[in-house]
């Protein structure tokens, strides 16, 4: 009768299905750089001709919990959808307006 080796005699874990897949992946993403643009084409869509760099910049955004007076809530939430959106668009004019002052 044979003996059956340990895990720790073969020095490697058994290879599970789950343990493959993630190894496939990391091996995906390790071959292709996304920051490698040597392989890109030039952009020949038409509406994207005239932009300039940072045109498309979005800050990242950050999860937070503010409290707002319920009559301003009310008067952002009354166009429908996309409030949170419109009182961010709001507080970064504000924001613009007192860096340009010097604030």
């Amino acid at each position: 009768m044979k003996k059956r080796k340990s895990r720790k005699d073969t020095g490697t874990r058994p290879q599970t299905k789950r343990r493959a897949r993630r190894a496939k992946g990391r091996r995906r993403t390790r071959a292709i750089r996304p920051w490698d643009l040597s392989l890109a084409s030039p952009v020949k869509d038409s509406r994207l001709q005239g932009a300039k760099i940072g045109d498309f910049y979005r800050p990242l955004k950050k999860p937070i919990t503010v409290r707002i007076d319920a009559d301003v809530l009310a008067w952002f939430q009354k166009d429908g959808r996309r409030y949170q959106t419109r009182i961010n668009a709001a507080l970064r004019k504000v924001m613009e307006r007192e860096m340009k002052a010097g604030g």
